[in-house]
């Protein structure tokens, strides 16, 4: 029990600091260190997980990285995911629950490593150009031109809304919905959403199946779905994290958590979190993601062996 509550601290800042990954160790340690089943692991490591990182998203929102609208995008589509995920997790053995969740943790540590190479250095956040607020306004040549407004740039705005009508030189207009760089826009967009919505029903399953917070899913989909920086993606992943644990939790019912446990385990976490959270923009992310997979390769296949004796031994 008390290494346990020991690698809660390591759990907690791998959470605060990469948006994700350390909740994934969570349920092996609580199985094996602190000698929970299968069941009650993943529903004391939902208490834990959820809110460690609620702790850990506060220091994230006050700097701005967080897109609230993004994470109650995914927190909406994770709940049928959330859902189906609870109720498999009451009917699958428990050595085989963990079984499978060694799996699920090479599978995380595989995509830290070598599955998003360019989540990591995604530059600007291209989301901001949603928001900005154009000017527009009609040049010498008769079209019409855009301009970002003072405080954001000078540069001309090459990618007026849809809504613009622009002013062709044959005196016509056309909607600027029917231009097609608008029109590629607005599949890109759609592409964007469904990746949205198949990454947040996928990260609901884990949560309810499994108890994990799926960072490893939800970072790399706000950094190549939506072109989030690495910083908002971070900011972000943590308050879906806390609403994906609050539906589960819902689903379960408190009843299913083990107190006793959750409150040592996931006050070290939340240490660990805060810690994390303060560190984030100084670590090398490169370095500290390979670290930390392999930590998660070391744990995938200890956790194995125990479940695949406990199954076949």
């Amino acid at each position: 029990m008390t290494a346990a509550i020991i690698l809660g601290l390591v759990i907690g800042l791998a959470l605060g600091s990469l948006g994700g990954g350390g909740s994934i160790l969570a349920v092996p340690v609580l199985a094996h260190l602190a000698g929970q089943s299968a069941p009650a692991a993943t529903a004391t490591a939902l208490v834990a997980v959820g809110v460690s990182a609620a702790v850990g998203s506060v220091g994230h929102a006050r700097k701005g990285h967080v897109r609230w609208g993004a994470a109650a995008a995914f927190v909406a589509t994770g709940v049928v995911g959330s859902w189906v995920g609870t109720r498999l997790n009451g009917t699958i053995d428990g050595d085989v629950l963990l079984l499978a969740f060694s799996g699920l943790v090479v599978v995380a540590a595989h995509r830290m490593l070598f599955a998003c190479p360019t989540c990591t250095n995604v530059g600007e956040d291209r989301a901001l150009a949603a928001e900005e607020l154009i000017s527009i306004h009609q040049g010498a040549d008769g079209r019409l031109a855009a301009t970002a407004p003072v405080g954001r740039s000078d540069r001309a705005v090459t990618d007026p809304p849809a809504t613009v009508w622009r002013l062709e030189t044959n005196g016509s207009q056309l909607p600027g919905w029917a231009d097609p760089a608008v029109i590629e826009r607005n599949h890109d967009a759609d592409r964007r959403l469904a990746k949205v919505v198949v990454a947040g029903s996928v990260v609901g399953l884990l949560t309810g199946l499994f108890g994990v917070g799926g960072g490893f899913v939800i970072v790399p989909a706000l950094t190549l779905a939506l072109g989030l920086n690495m910083p908002k993606a971070i900011g972000t992943s943590l308050v879906i994290i806390v609403g994906n644990a609050l539906v589960a939790l819902g689903f379960r019912g408190l009843g299913a958590v083990d107190w006793g446990v959750a409150v040592g385990f996931t006050s070290t976490m939340l240490v660990g979190s805060l810690a994390g959270s303060t560190l984030a923009p100084r670590l090398p992310v490169d370095k500290t993601l390979k670290a930390f997979a392999g930590l998660l390769l070391a744990v995938a296949v200890a956790n194995g062996i125990a479940a695949g004796w406990a199954i076949w031994g």
